[in-house]
């Protein structure tokens, strides 16, 4: 197969978890005959059998220390230590033998051939479901450049984060993305977040089945989950788990557990480690993961819950369940 080496899919994981949320994005990018190059920026808390991994998976993993490191970056954070990952994910700049590049959190999937996205030009973003005249820093196209990674460090240093994080500098820097040139709003298949599931439901049951790009937001990631090999179900590991469809994260632990877990297994041996992967007689189907345990809301009209639908405040925890909305949402997704 081509492979273009003149352009990658970058991604950053700063601990074990995050690598393996990066070995099954590369993998799903792989799986989806991608023609470009695959890089992993990591982080020196990753450990060695997770980097040996990655580095069966990407054609190049960079190690990136902006705490130890000398450079711009070590200036910067001096004034702004509580910004420590927006440095490090910043790093992709610095990434000049690529002429283009795609970033992509580790907590996303890819589910389809995704490289016409390099067709687009710096910055080029799906809207935040939260605030969408503010890109979400999940998925973005850019151009490395070490001119504009000093502005960035400069904007940084000079100005931090109004989230605290990577997506509130990016929002500053690149500034004009919601108004200057539609063209560079990816739509939201490119980056489909869990929120958008429960907050527009029609629209998920109109466009779900396009999406290419699933992004895991939110505290709980696929990892913090137990997969059982045997049945092939989940189970929850966390109260904060309701917003993700089951649908999305069977596919991503059938994926680590068929292409990465042996992997892993290679290269840690004898040293333990936490796969996350089960083979028991206990089956835990999806559909009946109660995973928290709060008292049945009063009953209401369905004109009254219709309403609390339309300004966002579905009852997540009780009737709005995704445990209730997957039984509705799978005939949409076959």
């Amino acid at each position: 197969m081509y492979v273009n080496i003149d352009q990658a899919f970058v991604t950053l994981a700063t601990t074990d978890n995050y690598a393996k949320g990066a070995m099954v994005l590369g993998k799903s990018l792989r799986n989806h005959n991608t023609s470009k190059k695959l890089v992993a920026l990591i982080g020196p808390h990753v450990s060695e059998p997770s980097r040996a991994v990655l580095r069966k998976v990407y054609d190049e993993v960079r190690l990136v220390d902006v705490l130890d490191s000398g450079d711009a970056a070590h200036l910067a954070m001096m004034k702004r230590p509580d910004l420590g990952v927006t440095f490090t994910k910043l790093h992709g700049w610095t990434l000049t033998e690529y002429s283009k590049c795609v970033f992509m959190d580790a907590d996303t999937l890819v589910l389809s051939n995704i490289d016409e996205l390099f067709e687009r030009e710096e910055l080029s973003a799906a809207p935040d479901p939260g605030w969408p005249d503010c890109f979400n820093s999940g998925v973005f196209v850019f151009r490395p450049s070490n001119e504009t990674y000093g502005k960035l460090l400069t904007t940084c240093s000079e100005n931090g984060s109004f989230d605290g994080g990577d997506q509130g500098i990016l929002n500053s820097f690149f500034s004009d993305w919601a108004t200057a040139d539609i063209s560079k709003h990816l739509p939201f298949i490119y980056n489909l977040s869990s929120i958008a599931i429960y907050t527009y439901l029609p629209a998920f049951k109109q466009y779900g089945r396009d999406a290419k790009v699933v992004h895991f937001l939110g505290k709980v990631k696929p990892w913090d989950y137990s997969y059982d090999a045997t049945s092939k179900t989940l189970k929850g590991q966390s109260q904060d788990a309701s917003d993700m469809h089951p649908n999305f994260l069977l596919q991503w632990w059938e994926l680590f557990s068929s292409s990465v877990l042996s992997l892993m297994k290679e290269e840690y041996g004898d040293q333990p480690f936490h796969s996350g992967c089960t083979e028991s007689d206990i089956h835990v189907d999806v559909a009946q993961m109660h995973i928290s345990h709060h008292p049945p809301p009063p009953q209401m009209s369905s004109q009254e819950r219709k309403q609390k639908w339309e300004h966002g405040q579905a009852d997540y925890m009780g009737l709005d369940s995704f445990e209730n909305i997957e039984k509705k949402l799978d005939s949409f997704l076959k």
